[in-house]
């Protein structure tokens, strides 16, 4: 198969979709892989590493498109990338397509095959290409609120973890999840007071061992948040229905609750918030307030730290890539239940039902979409 790997366009997307490892996991199986000049750069990967595993470097993206079978990336495709798209292509990276209507019909009207790492699970149910990212999402999150409350910031002007003889901030983390647990841990090292909100009684249980009980760990009950929001400082949004639009766990009405340049930092962004108030935004401009209150809804944090993530990324979704370039789309999918779930558009339709759910569109089941692929393929 001809594996094409274009260079991310997002704004401040630093990361690539393919490292020299993985270039050669796939030469050696008799792959071809094209990349796209410049794409590693941002990973600190210059184009001779790709080539010297065997890789062929082209000009641009209009070159990758046109020659790939399958084009790997990381963030979800621009607008500009998915007129590229054809009905023969398979697409692999992420697409949050849950919050995001005009990307849906952008991929249902190019008939490409297209499957979402963050929707893919393994035999646990859990979700292996999320994780890496959900625990560099985690770390970051704190890291940035703590960032975000220094006075020339707009923040109230507060050392996260406090000196002797001062107290240190308060930390809420509402979802106890990789990312809630990866912010809770940084929260932890720098000596706040940490606070992890989950429904599960269970994975409360799970984060009082893990986290050595350095932290609360609460129900995350409506009126619960709403007690506790007063005293907090930095709010860290990390919750995660798989692969449909976030549930809002903080209303606009309650910002009012909050102390003024207290810190949001909604990590659950890229599938539509879990504030009220979340919108968007960019390493660039990471930042805005709504009444009184900052907002850090970056809708790649990861992007960053594209050394770390890019590595990260790659060493979960290589074997992936691998598989579905040898064995082919059908293949791979029929025989992994799990990897058949990251199948969210195909034969021209949304086949991830909690997707075509929240947009209101027909569901097509992922297996008569396979069907409706390969009949047309072979016709």
């Amino acid at each position: 198969m001809k594996v094409g790997v274009p260079t991310e366009i997002k704004t401040d997307e630093y990361r690539v979709a393919l490292t020299p490892s993985g270039v050669r996991e796939l030469v050696d199986r008799g792959h071809e892989v094209v990349v796209e000049r410049g794409a590693g750069e941002g990973s600190a990967i210059a184009d001779e590493d790709f080539v010297a595993q065997g890789a062929e470097i082209l000009p641009d993206a209009d070159a990758v498109f046109e020659t790939a079978e399958m084009i790997v990336k990381v963030k979800e495709p621009q607008p500009v990338e998915v007129a590229r798209l054809r009905p023969d292509h398979v697409l692999f990276t992420y697409l949050h397509l849950a919050p995001d209507p005009q990307l849906t019909a952008g991929l249902v009207a190019s008939g490409a095959t297209c499957i979402a790492y963050e929707t893919v699970e393994d035999a646990r149910g859990r979700l292996p290409l999320l994780a890496p990212m959900s625990e560099i999402a985690g770390k970051i999150a704190t890291q940035a609120g703590a960032f975000m409350l220094e006075k020339p910031l707009g923040g109230r002007g507060l050392l996260l973890g406090g000196v002797p003889g001062v107290a240190a901030g308060k930390v809420m983390v509402i979802g106890g999840g990789v990312v809630g647990q990866n912010a809770a841990e940084i929260a932890i090292g720098m000596g706040a007071e940490t606070y992890v909100y989950d429904r599960s009684i269970d994975r409360l249980r799970d984060l009082e061992t893990i986290l050595n009980m350095r932290c609360s760990t609460c129900f995350a009950s409506t009126l619960e948040i709403e007690q506790r929001l007063p005293e907090m400082d930095l709010v860290i949004g990390a919750v995660l229905v798989h692969g449909a639009k976030a549930p809002h766990v903080i209303t606009r009405e309650q910002l009012a609750l909050m102390k003024r340049n207290s810190v949001l930092v909604d990590v659950s962004i890229d599938q539509g918030g879990c504030f009220e108030t979340s919108r968007p935004t960019t390493h660039s401009d990471p930042t805005y307030e709504v009444d009184g209150v900052i907002h850090y809804c970056v809708a790649n944090m990861p992007g960053a730290v594209p050394i770390t993530s890019t590595w990260a990324l790659t060493n979960a979704t290589m074997p992936y890539v691998v598989k579905l370039a040898t064995e082919g789309v059908d293949a791979a999918l029929r025989a992994d239940a799990g990897f058949l779930a990251g199948l969210n558009v195909a034969a021209g339709a949304v086949t991830y039902e909690p997707v075509a759910r929240d947009q209101g569109l027909t569901y097509l089941p992922p297996l008569e979409a396979l069907a409706s692929v390969a009949a047309a393929r072979a016709a």
